[in-house]
């Protein structure tokens, strides 16, 4: 079994305060040995293995988990998104879109439509991702979106219930019974969790809370979407129902954070959705100082967020959110592990999925520091490098 050793990192993120300084566990000098697809060390520069790469001082931190996309689509809402931008206010109706779009490619279509997403994903430095159905919202697409998803995780979403298609508009309870019956028997065995729009013109908290039920018992986890439009129940009946996430949280009623404070449900904030639709940002300070648990995640998709940089959503949340540097990378990387109930990722200490990201730069200040510039120079997912641009080797190994 090879040992890969990446040496000479100038700053190692470990996000294990007991590895090192911090609530990140920062290392200096330092090397991180890779073996079997795992972490086995971390420590001081000039550790032995098979394969060496020399960081020549470069920043080393953990792979971002992106707990919160839906990469399984087709079509194109651009249009849409130029209308906003020219003063239209954005509405969740446009999924129907690309619900149509869905349906009408093949399976071989969306696996390679997910495929380059994710392959984008990847440079970015997103080794972990979730992935959401939801443009289907029929049986046979959603079971398809599902098993396309399938390939590139092992967190699958089942989101049937996004929205009421339009062929159930006058008859949602029907939709909602069907998505809790036939759609979910399709879906699970593809599907790890379970999610729900909780929102005025999707679904109410009745339904929702029918949606998460059914869905717990047939062994899914649970997730939703809340509190995005509008302040609702969404944030609230996650809490109760005990949703290791609820994703959005744009508008926070005190009631909200006290809830959110008082359970383990991770607040997942999806700033480049908000930055898409221009709604306003969230408050991430209210709750991180509440003391509860927050991520940070793309929601890439085709209609409020198309993107798959997590540096992006970092300097956001940043700039908007009121988040620290460190708060943003926590977020992004073991804030999204904790979202997804995992131990194995989101870490860089021994025992954890070799899951690495190396800088070209000599801090994570950087990410956010130099907005939109590729500082992404090599990503490990499970000790192996994932390829890079165009075969960019600048860090090539050394045996």
């Amino acid at each position: 079994m090879t040992t890969l050793v990446v040496d000479r990192i100038g700053l190692l993120v470990t996000n294990d305060p007991a590895l090192g300084d911090g609530p990140l566990g920062i290392l200096r000098d330092a090397a991180l040995v890779m073996e079997g697809g795992q972490v086995i060390a971390v420590g001081r520069s000039g550790a032995a293995g098979d394969e060496h790469v020399d960081a020549g001082g470069r920043c080393v931190l953990p792979g971002f988990v992106d707990s919160h996309t839906h990469l399984v689509f087709a079509g194109d809402r651009s249009d849409e998104f130029a209308a906003r931008m020219a003063g239209q206010p954005y509405h969740a109706g446009g999924i129907r879109v690309t619900t149509e779009a869905t349906r009408a490619a093949s399976t071989d279509e969306l696996t390679a439509l997910a495929r380059a997403r994710r392959a984008e994903g990847f440079l970015a430095g997103i080794t972990h991702v979730e992935i959401k159905s939801g443009y289907g919202l029929d049986v046979e697409t959603e079971r398809r979106c599902c098993e396309v998803a399938c390939s590139f995780t092992d967190d699958v979403t089942f989101l049937g219930a996004h929205v009421i298609p339009v062929e159930y508009r006058d008859r949602p309870d029907a939709y909602v019974d069907l998505v809790c019956t036939d759609m979910l028997a399709a879906c699970r065995p593809f599907a790890r969790w379970i999610d729900v729009f909780c929102e005025d013109g999707a679904f109410d908290a009745d339904q929702s809370r029918a949606v998460l039920s059914t869905g717990r018992e047939a062994g899914l986890g649970l997730r939703a979407h809340g509190n995005q439009l509008r302040a609702g129940h969404g944030v609230r009946l996650a809490v109760e129902m005990g949703a290791p996430s609820v994703d959005h949280c744009t508008y926070l009623a005190d009631a909200d954070v006290d809830a959110l404070a008082g359970g383990d449900t991770v607040a997942t904030f999806l700033p480049a959705a908000d930055f898409s639709t221009r709604q306003p940002y969230p408050n991430a300070r209210r709750v991180i100082d509440a003391g509860a648990p927050v991520a940070i995640a793309t929601n890439c998709n085709p209609g409020s967020s198309y993107t798959t940089s997590m540096s992006f959503c970092m300097a956001l949340a940043v700039r908007d959110l009121h988040m620290t540097i460190e708060e943003a990378l926590l977020a992004a990387t073991l804030g999204g592990a904790n979202a997804l109930r995992r131990k194995d990722i989101g870490r860089l200490s021994p025992g954890a999925r070799a899951d690495a990201v190396l800088l070209d730069a000599p801090s994570y200040t950087h990410l956010v520091y130099r907005p939109g510039v590729p500082l992404i120079a090599a990503t490990w997912s499970a000790g192996s490098r994932v390829p890079g641009r165009s075969g960019d080797e600048r860090w090539p190994v050394n045996g």
